[in-house]
């Protein structure tokens, strides 16, 4: 919760602090498939935009990170070397506009795969996120996520920023 005695460029470095950390812990929550994680950063009624959809509310968006680590799980077992195939995920590049207890946040996103048969790792996707979030009793949650994949050939708006 902010600290309302802070003076305000204190409470907004705290504040973009726990947002950053808030993006780490949702990238930790992807790459182990930690369902229950991926959906604490969300609010209950939050929606998520991604390549492969959308899906609306706590419940919905943790079914769909269950459902891409099985699919990349099979696919890994599929092509069975010795060192198991690893997906991981990094955000950098964040630029975090306070407004009270919201906050819109946009950062670039990349990942690293060594699912290929020598499991060297390799660039397989990047792209940018555009969140809008809120400050609640547990902390800072993501209410609106809208993540653009720049490979997938979806072309981005002109400035996401601001």
């Amino acid at each position: 919760m902010s600290d309302p005695a802070l003076p305000k460029a204190v409470q907004d470095a705290i504040d973009k602090i726990e947002i950053a950390e808030l993006q780490s812990r949702y990238m930790f929550a992807i790459d182990w498939h930690d369902a229950k994680a991926y959906g604490e950063t969300f609010t209950e009624d939050a929606i998520l935009s991604w390549p492969e959809g959308h899906a609306q509310g706590r419940e919905k968006i943790s079914e769909s990170v269950v459902r891409t680590g099985r699919h990349r799980e099979k696919l890994a077992e599929a092509q069975a070397p010795n060192k198991p195939a690893k997906l991981r995920h990094f955000v950098t590049n964040q630029v975090i506009r306070i407004d009270g207890d919201t906050a819109h946040a946009v950062a670039y996103w990349f990942d690293f795969n060594n699912d290929n048969q020598p499991r060297w790792p390799y660039v397989a996707a990047y792209g940018y996120y555009e969140d809008d979030l809120v400050r609640t009793a547990e902390g800072w949650r993501f209410s609106r996520r809208n993540v653009v994949n720049e490979i997938s050939g979806t072309s981005p708006p002109e400035n996401p920023c601001w």
